[in-house]
């Protein structure tokens, strides 16, 4: 049987169950191929707070202007981890598209196209997760739930307008995208529209 190693960006604004898919994703068969016991792969996320010894604190997507050199040189180390190890699966939970996101609101602009054009030949691409803006309400009560840091769903508001930003980023992207509606959480049924995409555009496998 041929390899598969695929090679994912989900993105998407809060509540879009980016996290849910992505373990999904890592499971199933058609992305990673049938697996009889479980065993380790690659499940990574720009949204590690690895820049601050604190809880909910900085990193490669939140950085303050002084970090920028450090959130650059992550993205950089992490570029070159993929080449090293393109015949491998890894699958991202937000990743530089979200940086572009939140900066913006910051007022500091970053296109990584750079990052990009060392990406593509790797056959990255991006899922960009979305809900209907009348569910997110229901999603932030499920959410409260198990959260540990609460307060940062108070204002929906923020997520349903940021939906438009990640859009907007992501049809500028050079990297293969599409985007799925989460709305009714059927993650089975999303991983199997995702691993038809991906197999209709040649995304599953490396050529050699």
């Amino acid at each position: 049987m041929s390899k598969l190693t695929p090679k994912i960006i989900l993105e998407g604004t809060r509540l879009t169950h980016k996290t849910d898919l992505a373990f999904a994703l890592n499971e199933h068969p058609r992305i990673v191929g049938p697996r009889k016991y479980q065993y380790h792969s690659p499940l990574i996320s720009g949204e590690w707070c690895t820049f601050s010894n604190q809880p909910w604190g900085r990193g490669p997507i939140n950085f303050e202007a002084e970090e920028e050199w450090l959130a650059m040189e992550t993205y950089q180390t992490w570029a070159r981890l993929f080449e090293l190890q393109r015949y491998y699966s890894w699958i991202i939970d937000r990743f530089h598209i979200s940086t572009q996101v939140y900066q913006a609101h910051e007022g500091r602009e970053y296109r990584f196209r750079w990052l990009e054009q060392r990406l593509k030949p790797l056959n990255f691409c991006v899922i960009l997760c979305t809900r209907a803006p009348e569910s997110f309400y229901a999603a932030r009560e499920e959410r409260l739930k198990v959260s540990g840091n609460p307060s940062q769903y108070d204002n929906l508001d923020i997520f349903i307008n940021e939906q438009a930003d990640f859009r907007r980023v992501v049809q500028d992207s050079m990297l293969p995208w599409m985007e799925i509606d989460v709305t009714d959480g059927q993650f089975d049924a999303a991983c199997e529209r995702i691993a038809d995409w991906m197999d209709a555009n040649h995304l599953l496998e490396m050529s050699s």
